[in-house]
């Protein structure tokens, strides 16, 4: 079992960077995939990144391909989204979460963290 805390959250203008920090405590964190999500108000959650459990596969959602970096670092229990030429649609608040299953789905991930806010200014 794993618990994600996400960090690294802010206001940050178009075509800004930021770097968000899921923090996971628990012993098995080497075997879970991990992914990153995102909730815009009104909408519902979406997939944007996930890397496997050794980091040797990486996947991304079409509308951050090419902006987005997901890395994990296994001896800190740390998995990292480098966000790139920020857009004011990438507003939303961003999960963490924990995965046995490689995959995209919401309902493949048995651990979320609470989130943390991501707002891009025009």
């Amino acid at each position: 079992q794993v618990q994600p805390v996400e960090s690294g959250g802010g206001l940050v203008q178009a075509g800004g960077s930021l770097r968000l920090s899921c923090a996971a405590s628990g012993r098995a964190f080497g075997i879970y995939n991990m992914g990153w999500f995102r909730q815009a108000p009104g909408k519902e959650r979406e997939f944007v990144a996930a890397i496997s459990r050794d980091a040797g596969s990486t996947r991304y959602s079409d509308s951050v391909k090419g902006r987005f970096t997901i890395s994990r670092d296994n001896a800190k229990n740390m998995v990292y989204l480098q966000m790139n030429s920020l857009k004011p649609e990438d507003t939303a608040v961003y999960y963490c979460a924990a995965s046995l299953w490689a995959g995209s789905l919401t309902t493949q991930y048995d651990y979320w963290g609470q989130g943390t806010q991501v707002t891009v200014s025009s």
